[in-house]
């Protein structure tokens, strides 16, 4: 049988046959195996295989896709990408496909262990969790997922772009309940590129933060310190931030940070940087998923915004060279801008130590309600603690917390040196001077 990176090669001439000004072929081949725990014990095991081929066609500046997993209409679905161009009418906007340049050095985004694992070893590592979370009588967990995957992607165009690449990934989490009342609840993950977890201690950790969250008190009203740690402030982070830094809604007005470049958005001593090349990073890879090798954009630096994400075409618009953002969900989907690796950097010091009286907050629920033009956000704050002299003392019950991301930014005065990796953001815990707190 033939190997579908042979079929890829073979569908960049058939599109340029078919009438293609430039083409562009995205090809992917994965393997993936999940596990699925509900309450104590393993509910699903299953593996999938995944394969096929997302092709772009321009002509004359418009742009059309298709995309196939039967390599039988290889040739029907590069006339269809043909044809959906020539439909769409000209983009004068259009600057072209990337052209060929050396893609980046990279490391860690491949594990061996992990792309030949057997589904048995993934049973083995969810039953880890499990009896971690059950590791205190008085927890017992609820429900959680193993998944880990290997993949291949080739990234081919007619100007040249040749980028073929492998890489890994592993995530768990579980989810616990306190079997004595008042119920208490929590949650614990990770993720790596890497076969390098401890999934014992995932269970364990979120065992342990269901009972320190019992006999939670009310909190009061007010603006406080607010401490937020990885989880909460990656999710806040990408429900709001992200959509004011992607050029194609600065260019299509649906950013707050249209006319701000170059100007204070945040704390000065503040860096956000995205890097696609960041070692072991969820988000890093040689070149982004059209062809443009991955570089370290500094987006705000010492506080002032210094750059916007762009792919190729929302680059073109502007004259300008694609930071390596263009990302897809799939072989069937055309690349969007994205985030790689979201590297937030602040002087840091113990935090905890040093906050005299405010909360620390575990995790969000809600972020996704968030308005991501204005920054505007109210989420309900989850496993949250009340810090006084220094010291992480009472469970809170109930509680709110909201504000603004650029004034959240701002306030920003300190972080913590317990930086982990939350999907692709990359966040130790992070100290806002002051937010309001609703109880």
């Amino acid at each position: 049988m033939t190997d579908i990176f042979e079929h890829a090669y073979k569908v960049l001439k058939l599109t340029e046959k078919a009438g293609a000004d430039e083409a562009e072929i995205f090809c992917v081949k994965g393997r993936s195996v999940t596990v699925d725990v509900q309450k104590d014990a393993i509910d699903l095991a299953k593996e999938s295989l995944v394969s096929g081929i997302g092709i772009r066609a321009s002509v004359n500046g418009a742009v059309g896709f298709s995309s196939t997993n039967d390599m039988e209409k290889i040739e029907e679905a590069c006339a269809l990408a043909v044809k959906s161009a020539r439909v769409r009418g000209s983009d004068p906007l259009w600057s072209g496909l990337p052209g060929k340049k050396k893609p980046a050095s990279v490391k860690g985004i491949f594990d061996e262990k992990l792309a030949d694992i057997e589904i048995e070893s993934c049973i083995d590592y969810t039953l880890e969790m499990i009896g971690g979370a059950k590791s205190n009588p008085s927890v017992v967990p609820t429900s959680g997922h193993f998944v880990c995957g290997s993949s291949t992607k080739l990234v081919l165009n007619s100007n040249g772009v040749e980028i073929k690449e492998k890489d890994t990934i592993v995530e768990a989490s579980v989810d616990t309940i306190t079997k004595d009342v008042p119920l208490s609840t929590a949650s614990e993950f990770d993720m790596s590129r890497n076969l390098d977890i401890d999934f014992h201690k995932i269970g364990e950790k979120a065992s342990q933060l269901a009972l320190r969250s019992q006999n939670g008190i009310s909190a009061q009203t007010c603006d406080c310190a607010v401490l937020l740690e990885p989880m909460a402030f990656a999710d806040i982070l990408e429900n709001t931030l992200t959509a004011s830094l992607n050029a194609d809604n600065v260019q299509k007005g649906r950013s707050a940070l249209i006319g701000k470049m170059n100007m204070s958005i945040g704390a000065d001593e503040l860096s956000i940087i995205d890097d696609g090349t960041f070692a072991e990073g969820l988000g890093t890879s040689a070149c982004d998923d059209e062809g443009t090798p991955s570089q370290r954009n500094f987006v705000i630096k010492n506080g002032a915004l210094s750059s916007f994400l762009y792919d190729c075409y929302t680059a073109g618009k502007e004259k300008k060279e694609s930071t390596g953002n263009a990302v897809r969900g799939s072989f069937t989907s055309t690349p969007v801008i994205g985030i790689r690796n979201l590297i937030i950097e602040h002087p840091s010091f113990d935090i905890i130590n040093e906050t005299k009286s405010g909360v620390i907050v575990n995790t969000v629920i809600g972020a996704h309600t968030a308005n991501p033009i204005s920054g505007d956000f109210s989420v309900e704050a989850r496993n949250s603690f009340l810090i006084k002299n220094g010291e992480i003392s009472s469970p809170i019950k109930s509680m709110m917390i909201s504000g603004n991301i650029f004034d959240v930014l701002k306030n920003i005065d300190g972080i913590g040196k317990d930086t982990r990796k939350v999907g692709n953001v990359i966040t130790p815990t992070v100290r806002v001077s002051k937010m309001r707190v609703v109880g």
